[in-house]
């Protein structure tokens, strides 16, 4: 596919006002192309050529130009193709903003193991995420660990772009484990989380979150997913990190029945040795025998968080990890 019976630069010659394709396309044009010019795109275009218009159309919100792409693209290559074609012809279905039509056209080729599979893997991940389908990115992921979670864990998927325009990406681990929990597997989340090797601050954040999903149904071990992000997160010295940590370990003995003293103790302690004046208000405002008046006090202070002292004042914790790889690593 994706021959022309004529140079698609000859036909679009004949368009008043076109220099040839790549003027008509490129993303850098003050308009869009021009209506004639448009029409024989979509009638005679290629993959590629159909691929530049949707990313023009696109740009200028040109929907009623993109649907009718969409249709085009849909039936331009129909099966059986090779690889390469499905995967253009559903890359060009992504930059039509249809990821849907794109899982379709992926599904009419399997390949097998290899290089190829990845590729297929990858661009069937990109389309579940652009169409929020959770069951389907947590399909290609697992598929691409093949059967070992931690191989995800130095897989990184690029999500999205920077103020800079630089690519920003996350760890597959923790993008499967994000899906997980969004499809309402919050079991089979922990268990991903928990398949990191990843030291430091990255272990202490799914330490503490693979915890907080155990939760109230398996308290034992979830106090002991917490003491170790906490030993993880206090080898980093991230103590706003250790404070999350230890709210939250706060929170689960209170829900499962316990008094939440020692969390409690050991809250007010780190809290007070990094002058983190808001959480030692906040606990202050549990404590038995506070007058109302002195609640009041306490509330109206917790709501100046910019005044000296207040939460608000208080830097984030350096993060090696972060600085060195310039990687995004927060889920």
């Amino acid at each position: 596919m994706g021959l022309l019976p004529l140079p698609l630069s000859l036909l679009l010659a004949a368009v008043p006002g076109s220099a040839g394709p790549g003027s008509l396309v490129s993303l850098q044009s003050a308009a869009p192309m021009p209506q004639q010019a448009f029409e024989i795109v979509l009638i005679e275009g290629g993959l590629a050529d159909l691929k530049l218009a949707c990313e023009q159309s696109a740009s200028f919100g040109a929907n009623e130009r993109l649907q009718l792409l969409r249709d085009r693209l849909m039936l331009v290559a129909p099966a059986p193709q090779t690889f390469d074609v499905v995967m253009a012809n559903a890359r060009a279905l992504m930059s039509c903003k249809a990821p849907d039509s794109a899982q379709v056209v992926l599904s009419r080729y399997g390949p097998g193991p290899g290089p190829r599979r990845r590729d297929w893997l990858l661009l069937s991940w990109q389309a579940a995420s652009a169409a929020l389908d959770q069951e389907r990115i947590v399909l290609a992921l697992l598929r691409l660990a093949e059967g070992d979670l931690t191989r995800l864990d130095a897989e990184q998927l690029v999500v999205g772009l920077d103020g800079q325009g630089m690519p920003t990406t996350r760890s597959a681990l923790d993008l499967l484990a994000e899906a997980q929990i969004a499809s309402g597997q919050p079991d089979q989340a922990a268990i991903t989380l928990l398949a990191g090797r990843t030291t430091g601050v990255i272990a202490a954040r799914r330490l503490g979150l693979a915890a907080e999903l155990l939760g109230v149904m398996d308290s034992e071990r979830s106090a002991s997913l917490i003491e170790a992000a906490l030993d993880q997160a206090a080898a980093r010295q991230a103590w706003n990190q250790a404070e999350d940590l230890l709210r939250l370990q706060l929170r689960l003995e209170l829900a499962s029945g316990g008094s939440g003293d020692r969390p409690r103790e050991r809250l007010r302690r780190l809290a007070t040795r990094v002058d983190d004046r808001f959480t030692l208000l906040d606990l202050d405002q549990d404590l038995p025998g506070v007058s109302l008046e002195k609640r009041q006090q306490l509330q109206q202070e917790l709501r100046s968080p910019r005044a000296p002292g207040g939460h608000a004042a208080l830097g984030e914790s350096p993060s090696p990890e972060a600085g060195a790889t310039g990687v995004n690593e927060q889920p």
